[in-house]
């Protein structure tokens, strides 16, 4: 069972989230939000996003239908978005003692 938050992987830098919610709203599917995950010390692109659809369905869609297509000159990965397993900082984020 697919839910309506994908992860989208291998994005050029220069990506905006425009561009990745043309994409996904080009095969007919609405996009709730799209958020590309930035450096939290530069602000640079990490080379991924989230995007959510609307509905399972759009979302099911998306996947069979934009992974492996081409975004300014990348293939693209698409898939469900899966939640952190531990709640926590991430490495290198932590109190220093």
């Amino acid at each position: 069972m697919v839910r309506n938050c994908l992860f989208v992987g291998n994005l050029p830098y220069s990506t905006t989230e425009g561009e990745i919610r043309a994409l996904f709203e080009g095969g007919g599917g609405k996009v709730t939000s799209v958020r590309v995950v930035t450096d939290f010390d530069t602000g640079r692109s990490k080379g991924h996003a989230f995007v959510e659809m609307a509905t399972d369905a759009e979302a099911e869609k998306a996947i069979k239908d934009l992974s492996d297509t081409m975004l300014n000159q990348r293939k693209i990965v698409v898939n469900e978005a899966r939640t952190r397993s531990s709640a926590g900082p991430p490495p290198g984020r932590g109190r220093r003692g």
